[in-house]
């Protein structure tokens, strides 16, 4: 294994910018849906009208200029790249933190939280961010072995801290990144100082929840279970084709988004429209450029099929629905209405040392995207009260 730490540029050659204008301007496309809403997907005019601002509009060479704005570095672990950011404070008293992203996200999910976490107003907790793309994800690149779960890669983020010389730190993540720092505070019990999440799979109750059994129970918890319950049956009816396809046959889906760059772009936009808290389009959520460098960032890497790996690599070492250990380490909780998970507090409490839950009026699924004002005094305020 080696330990050595790399500088890493981005920089993209201008044949694939090339490439990409003519695969754009080429595009098959298929006939409109009977329906003028997203029902059946996203929307033929809408697909054509957002891929002609990629090809026309977007500018790739400035999203590249600020994303390279930060220091950016790669090593090998446990036979991984592992492409990562690394912005330290100018502070003696920053906290490390580790932000980790997941699907269909990237990196630069936090670009707007970097600059308010490290270099905060005086009377602020700051932070050394460290940002890592998940194996198999953007310029980490493509996993050339099995096995890689959210715990073998919470084990690979204990290993990227140890290498950078942090031997007690905080982390943060949604989606798979909530999963992997969820198995973060159970594989370095004695380095997490504390977790904070957007995303939290263990308050959601199963179906073989005994309600009743539950410690100081409430009728306002079991209000909660229920509607928790109804929310994931309706997510299962509607938003889990993706799920299961990348759960089960992964590779195949990957040859029509690794060819098509209004495929990757479909598949990735239309989860941006379905989780977050958007008036209908899901720019009014998160800004178009934004949406695009996240595509880029799949489309120019060539990872959606290495991505989706983790889907099928969870999903067949037993780890949907398994059992979870207890967790002494606390955590901080985030709960926004658009979230695809509805926690349950007294539900979650059963498996971690909850010492923060904070609700909030708007907000889904991309919480650092979409709510970068909101996320930061969070993590600020739950880290200070460690």
């Amino acid at each position: 294994m080696s330990a050595s730490i790399e500088p890493f540029t981005i920089a993209i050659d201008d044949a694939a910018l090339d490439d990409l204008r003519r695969r754009l301007d080429n595009t098959r496309w298929p006939d409109a849906q009977p329906a003028e809403d997203w029902s059946y997907g996203l929307p033929l005019a809408y697909a054509r009208e957002l891929a002609a601002y990629w090809r026309d509009e977007y500018d790739w060479r400035a999203a590249e200029s600020r994303l390279n704005a930060f220091p950016q570095f790669t090593t090998t672990i446990d036979g991984a790249n592992v492409h990562f950011l690394h912005v330290r404070s100018s502070r003696d008293d920053a906290t490390p933190l580790l932000l980790t992203h997941g699907w269909p996200g990237s990196f630069a999910e936090f670009v707007d939280v970097i600059a308010p976490l490290t270099e905060p107003p005086a009377d602020q907790p700051a932070f050394h961010v460290v940002v890592p793309s998940l194996p198999g994800y953007g310029f980490s690149g493509h996993t050339t072995d099995k096995g890689w779960t959210p715990r073998r890669i919470a084990q690979a983020w204990a290993e990227l801290m140890a290498r950078l010389g942090y031997e007690r730190y905080g982390a943060h993540g949604g989606d798979w990144g909530s999963v992997v720092t969820h198995a973060l505070m159970r594989v370095a019990p004695d380095n997490v100082i504390g977790a904070h999440l957007t995303m939290l799979s263990s308050g959601v109750p199963g179906r073989k929840l005994d309600v009743d059994a539950l410690p100081g129970v409430t009728d306002a918890d079991r209000a909660r279970i229920k509607a928790s319950r109804d929310n994931s049956a309706f997510i299962r009816a509607t938003e889990m084709g993706y799920f299961m396809i990348q759960s089960t046959k992964p590779q195949t889906l990957a040859y029509g988004l690794a060819d098509s760059p209004v495929g990757q772009m479909a598949w990735i936009v239309e989860k941006f429209k379905a989780w977050t808290d958007n008036t209908g389009l899901p720019e009014s959520a998160v800004e178009r450029d934004a949406l695009l460098t996240n595509v880029c960032l799949y489309w120019f890497t060539d990872t959606a099929g290495s991505s989706a790996r983790l889907y099928y690599e969870t999903a067949w070492s037993g780890g949907f629905g398994g059992r979870l250990e207890p967790s002494t380490v606390p955590l901080g909780m985030m709960v926004f209405p658009k979230e695809i998970m509805i926690p349950v507090r007294r539900v979650a409490e059963q498996f971690d040392n909850i010492v923060r839950w904070t609700e909030h009026e708007s907000g889904g699924h991309f919480a650092a995207l979409e709510k970068p004002e909101v996320v930061v005094p969070d993590i600020r305020e739950f880290f200070a009260g460690l």
